[in-house]
């Protein structure tokens, strides 16, 4: 009976540094230019102004024939709802960090899909201006 108890606190140290380390990467993903899959959602800081963040949001949807269902805009954050052709959700958040700074949020569905999330990025990084 107690090495069963030992084993399980083992095992729920073992967790808890794990849980831990996963926290750790999480909040390095702040900085500029990383880009990080937590939770089902892609999260990247870019090196624009919420403007351009923007626009480079809606051209790369353009690009890739998805239809802005709502679009959301103010001079902190912005939100943009569309659909897959399998009709999932795809929802871009971006938060002004400050004028050159904006971080950015996709999510693909109910739990997330990190190839589209990441095609998506990829579509609105080219479509940033240089």
């Amino acid at each position: 009976m107690k090495k069963a108890h030992i084993v399980l606190a083992i095992l729920l140290a073992g967790m808890t540094l794990c849980a831990s380390g996963c926290l750790l990467v999480a909040v390095g993903a702040g900085a500029v230019g990383t880009v990080a899959y937590v939770k089902g959602e892609l999260e990247v800081t870019l090196n624009a102004g919420l403007d351009k963040s923007y626009g480079a949001t809606l051209a790369a949807l353009d690009q890739l024939k998805l239809v802005p269902t709502q679009k959301l805009k103010d001079a902190l954050t912005a939100e943009i709802v569309a659909r897959t052709a399998e009709d999932k959700k795809v929802t871009i958040k971006l938060t002004r960090i400050d004028e050159k700074l904006t971080k950015i949020a996709i999510r693909v569905g109910i739990f997330g899909d990190q190839d589209q999330s990441t095609a998506i990025y990829e579509h609105i990084k080219q479509n940033l201006p240089k």
